[in-house]
């Protein structure tokens, strides 16, 4: 019923409100979470979706708790992205640190996460998709990270670069010699890949992405195969802009065109590990 000056009366937020609204950010930090197996977070999200001043109230506490809301649907649940001061974030250099003693492998674990989300999402039509799944394996990301090495090589021999990067050089140009040194699988006496082969560094980036709920593991083909949650596409949305995305893609392993790619063959290089089931697409 209307109020004084023609303004809709809006209901008193109570306790209970505030609990669901709560209740909802909750459901959020538990990435591994659809809405649609959980009825109470199914009902919270079609709240939040029909009922703005809930919605409001929501995205209140989660502002609160360093909290940007992505996307709240039926698909993706609360998406939610934590910011720099947040207690809930995780920082790659943290995550790097985790994973590796050495400066130079918390690098490469980096580049394993930036050539993840280029290979999941080559494409501007892929990330604006709602319903697009994009698929990955561990043997293929090296592969691509190993064909892009090349391109980088190719690109310096030309240009007559030094042996060695300069100081101010691109990431990626860096980056590129250190990668391609290192060996793809490696293994141990009992034949288990070595954590600091290549292989195992991107297979620990895409363990730490399962975890995150942005990859579902599909098969244990070409060393492991994963595809895309709609958590992830969100999160890589706002990276999608990224220089060192922009520089990897530029490359034209995995090239951004207007979606009418075709596939070509893979490397024969020795080099590239066998059965990558890499997606290269034409320009």
């Amino acid at each position: 019923m209307p109020g004084e000056g023609g303004h809709e009366r809006t209901a008193p937020v109570t306790p209970a409100d505030v609990a669901d609204a709560s209740r909802l950010v909750s459901f959020g930090l538990q990435p591994k979470l659809p809405p649609a197996r959980d009825a109470e977070y199914g009902e919270l999200v079609r709240r939040y979706r029909e009922d703005p001043p809930f919605a409001r109230l929501a995205d209140a506490v989660a502002t609160g708790l360093g909290l940007v809301v992505l996307e709240v649907s039926p698909r993706a649940g609360m998406a939610v992205a934590a910011a720099e001061d947040s207690v809930f974030a995780v920082r790659m250099g943290d995550y790097s640190r985790r994973a590796a003693s050495e400066s130079t492998d918390r690098f490469l674990h980096g580049l394993a996460h930036l050539a993840v989300a280029a290979m999941a999402f080559p494409r501007p039509e892929d990330l604006a998709d709602d319903g697009y799944l994009g698929r990955i394996t561990v043997n293929g990301v090296d592969a691509f990270v190993r064909q892009a090495c090349r391109r980088l090589e190719e690109r310096a021999a030309v240009d007559g670069a030094n042996t060695d990067p300069a100081s101010d050089a691109p990431g990626l140009e860096a980056a590129w010699r250190i990668w391609a040194r290192r060996s793809a699988t490696g293994a141990t006496k009992d034949a288990r890949r070595l954590a600091g082969s290549t292989i195992g560094i991107v297979g620990k980036a895409v363990s730490f992405l399962v975890d995150s709920g942005f990859l579902q593991k599909a098969s244990d083909d070409s060393g492991g195969t994963y595809r895309t949650t709609a958590r992830y596409q969100l999160q890589i949305r706002d990276l999608a802009g990224s220089a060192a995305l922009a520089e990897l893609l530029d490359l034209g392993v995995v090239p951004v065109t207007d979606g009418t790619a075709t596939l070509l063959p893979a490397d024969d290089s020795d080099e590239l590990v066998a059965d990558a089931g890499l997606p290269f697409h034409s320009l």
